[in-house]
C-alpha cells in the first residue's frame, strides 16, 4: 500500500476502536490538543493493536508518514517504538519522532523496554534531548532519566543536569517538578541540597515539594520539613 491507503487503514481500526465517552475525558486532560483530533481508544486497546500492528509489513512504512492527523496515530507510532527491540533503531525512531510529539500523554507513555539493556549509551542521548528546545523532547528527557536512572544506576551528577534546566513550558517544568519529587522519595539525602538550595525555578520548586509530600514514599519526618521549605 502507499503512504495514503496505509495511513486510512490505521485510522479505520482506531475508528473501530472507539469509545466516545472516553474521547470526551480524555479531551479534557489534554488542552493542547485539538479535540477534532482526537478520536477516543482506551489503551489496553491501543497497546493491543500496536502488539498486532508490529507484525504488518505496513507497520515500518507508517513510522515514516509524518506528522500523523490523530493523537491515537501518534501514541499507535509510540507504542510502536516502545516494542522495538534494536536499540539503534529504537534511537533513530525515537529522534525522527520527537519533534513531533504534541502533548504529554503520547511523551509519557513511551518507555523502550530495550533502554534497560543500554543505559550508559541512553545517557548521550538523553542529554541531545535534554538541550533541545521543543518542550516534549525535553520532558521525554527529563522523563527517561526518572524511569532509569533513580535506582541502581543513580548519579548525583543526574540531578545537576536536570537542575539546570529553565522553561517557560509548563508540561517542562511540571516534569522537572515531578522528577525532583521522585527522586526526593527515592534519593533522598542527595536531593535534598537542590531543594534546600532552592536550585530550581520557584514554580518547579514548590511544585515538586507538594508531589513529593503526596507520596507514600515520603517520611512523615520528611514531609514536616520539607514544608518548611515551601517558597512564598
Amino acid at each position: 500500500m502507499n503512504e495514503q491507503a496505509i495511513a486510512k487503514d490505521v485510522q479505520a481500526r482506531l475508528f473501530a476502536l472507539q469509545d466516545l465517552p472516553y474521547r470526551d475525558f480524555q479531551c479534557k486532560l489534554m488542552p493542547t490538543v485539538d479535540p477534532a483530533a482526537v478520536i477516543g481508544v482506551r489503551t489496553p486497546a491501543m497497546r493491543q493493536l500496536a502488539k498486532e500492528y508490529e507484525k504488518s509489513p505496513d507497520a515500518a512504512a507508517f513510522l515514516s508518514i509524518l506528522p500523523h492527523e490523530y493523537y491515537e496515530e501518534n501514541n499507535l507510532h509510540g507504542f510502536l517504538i516502545e516494542r522495538m527491540k534494536d536499540y539503534d533503531a529504537c534511537i533513530a525512531a525515537l529522534n525522527a519522532f520527537l519533534p513531533y510529539v504534541d502533548n504529554w500523554a503520547t511523551c509519557d507513555l513511551m518507555s523502550p523496554k530495550v533502554f534497560q539493556k543500554h543505559l550508559p549509551e541512553l545517557l548521550q542521548s538523553i542529554k541531545r534531548w535534554l538541550s533541545s528546545t521543543h518542550t516534549y523532547t525535553i520532558r521525554f528527557g527529563v522523563e527517561m532519566l526518572m524511569r532509569f536512572y533513580l535506582d541502581a544506576h543513580f548519579d548525583p551528577a543526574y540531578l545537576e543536569m536536570v537542575a539546570q534546566l529553565r522553561s517557560q513550558e509548563y508540561y517542562v517544568n511540571m516534569m522537572i517538578a515531578w522528577y525532583f519529587a521522585t527522586a526526593l522519595a527515592k534519593q533522598y539525602d542527595a536531593t535534598l541540597p537542590y531543594i534546600e538550595g532552592r536550585r530550581l525555578d520557584v514554580w518547579a520548586h514548590n511544585k515538586a515539594i507538594q508531589k513529593a509530600i503526596e507520596s507514600y514514599r515520603i517520611t512523615e519526618e520528611q514531609k514536616a520539613y520539607l514544608r518548611t521549605l515551601k517558597i512564598k
